[in-house]
């Protein structure tokens, strides 16, 4: 029987085209790298943590770093069109086998992220609900409320959840911008200093847990490819919306990372990180412009985790969708619904492992921000870095085999360099492990996370083989998305 003929009807075979323009993209892309969570959370960890005061530095940097991939990813993306994005990148760059171990770790990676954020929204809500009536719930009452709305969304049409990222979004940017302007407002006695910019503080000893600690503020630049089958003129919303995500993404961080220098000064901020953590944008808001304004951002601060939620899982229900779509996955996975175009499957999947997460979470006892957010997002960090790597790679291959008229900075420069640079930047992170996760520098947990990628490559390659032998109908078609469904693929 063929892949066509398995299907119910041609809905199950597509997501809705057309629903999706260059904001809303940019909306989702912003959203899943949660501006105000990576500013009050990610960057004075990174000066506690590291002690490396060139932390704005780090997100030009990297910010570049990612633009640079960025130029072979988008390249690609007009060519290979799937929601499966760095899955079906390899499959078609480096092979059928190479690109079912891909999306194993993309799963396993995209999972991480998103189940992770359930252990931030307990901690972000309850200063509020002990302000406002006294008392709050546990953490778990308040992550199951938010996993209920992430769910009911992630049923729901993609523009509809682009519209609802696109409100919070812009509430998140123009409160980060305000304590931004506040912090400049107030300098320190030896007035405001560009130090944190320059390459000298950040090439320093740390620099490694630095860059490994602020990496996962980019996690979701590369969701803008992921919609590209739901996007309206694909070849220039994709490009548009990836580069525009990268640019606000890197400028914002950098300028928010330096801005909660100047009150303290450069030689102040990593005392001020240590002693007051996550807190520290919200003490310094209440300093220089009111508790009111404070408070608009704690709450803020937790429409931000959500919309963070939101937008991972619409990215990883996609991931699914594709791989249950080629039957790599079981063949319900790739049915969308008739109503909303939505990929239900994969949706109820996430749904349900979220739940599974929060319940054993709350039955042992584990710290939800330690255990569940800071732990499962190191994890998943580490393998988008590898699957960034692994499809800058990919890229060089496939144009090396398939001739298309683009230019070699597109499709054989740009995507080297960026994997030079991101294979660096990986063998940091490795290094310092340890300091990214909280634990000893002979904590086994430093080995095992990393080792479990292992374990997923190796599984992928073996059920690649299983379905070249048992299913080779299946096999042929990994990668080719939608032209896998109607008997495209060659």
């Amino acid at each position: 029987m063929s892949l066509t003929e398995q299907r119910p009807s041609a809905v199950s075979a597509a997501l809705a085209e057309d629903r999706l323009g260059v904001s809303s993209i940019v909306f989702f892309v912003i959203s899943a790298a949660a501006p105000l969570m990576v500013v009050a959370g990610s960057v004075p960890t990174a000066y506690a943590v590291t002690g490396v005061i060139g932390v704005p530095f780090a997100f030009l940097l990297l910010g570049a770093i990612f633009a640079l991939f960025a130029v072979g990813y988008v390249t690609m993306a007009r060519h290979v069109v799937n929601a499966g994005a760095f899955y079906a990148y390899a499959a078609q760059g480096l092979g059928r086998t190479p690109g079912v171990a891909t999306a194993w770790v993309a799963l396993l990676s995209y999972n991480a992220l998103q189940l992770g954020l359930y252990g931030i929204i307990g901690s972000a809500a309850e200063p509020l609900l002990l302000d406002w009536f006294g008392a709050s719930p546990a953490w778990w009452v308040i992550a199951l409320v938010a996993w209920a709305l992430t769910g009911l969304l992630g049923l729901l049409r993609v523009d509809v959840n682009g519209k609802i990222l696109s409100v919070l979004l812009v509430s998140e940017i123009t409160v980060v911008l305000v304590f931004d302007i506040g912090d400049l407002f107030h300098a320190a006695p030896g007035g405001i200093n560009f130090e944190g910019f320059t390459p000298g503080s950040l090439f320093v000893p740390g620099v490694g847990a630095a860059l490994a600690t602020v990496v996962a503020g980019f996690a979701g630049i590369e969701s803008s490819v992921v919609f590209a089958e739901e996007s309206k003129d694909r070849d220039r919303t994709v490009p548009i919306a990836t580069y525009l995500g990268i640019a606000i993404i890197a400028v914002l961080y950098a300028i928010s990372a330096w801005a909660q220098t100047v009150p303290t000064g450069p030689s102040g901020i990593v005392k001020a990180a240590s002693e007051q953590k996550t807190v520290l944008i919200f003490n310094q808001a209440v300093a220089h412009l009111g508790s009111t304004v404070a408070t608009i951002g704690s709450v803020l601060f937790v429409t931000s985790s959500i919309a963070c939620m939101i937008a991972f899982h619409n990215t990883t229900a996609r991931y699914i969708f594709a791989l249950g779509r080629e039957n790599v996955l079981p063949s319900v996975f790739g049915r969308t619904s008739a109503r909303t175009a939505a990929p239900i499957a994969g949706s109820v999947l996430q749904t349900a492992l979220g739940l599974i997460v929060i319940v054993i979470y709350a039955i042992f006892g584990l710290d939800p921000v330690t255990k569940l957010f800071f732990t499962f997002g190191a994890f998943g960090g580490l393998g988008l870095l590898t699957l960034l790597t692994v499809t800058s790679l990919a890229v060089i291959v496939f144009f090396s085999r398939n001739p298309s008229g683009e230019t070699a900075w597109r499709t054989r420069v740009a995507p080297a360099l960026a994997a030079l640079a991101l294979c660096a930047i990986i063998g940091l992170t490795l290094i310092n492990f340890d300091t990214v996760l909280g634990v000893a520098p002979d904590s086994a947990l430093r080995w095992v996370l990393p080792g479990i990628f292992v374990v997923a490559i190796v599984l992928g390659v073996v059920w690649a083989r299983v379905l070249k032998v048992t299913r080779p109908e299946v096999y042929d078609n990994v990668g080719f998305g939608a032209q896998a469904v109607s008997g495209g693929s060659k």
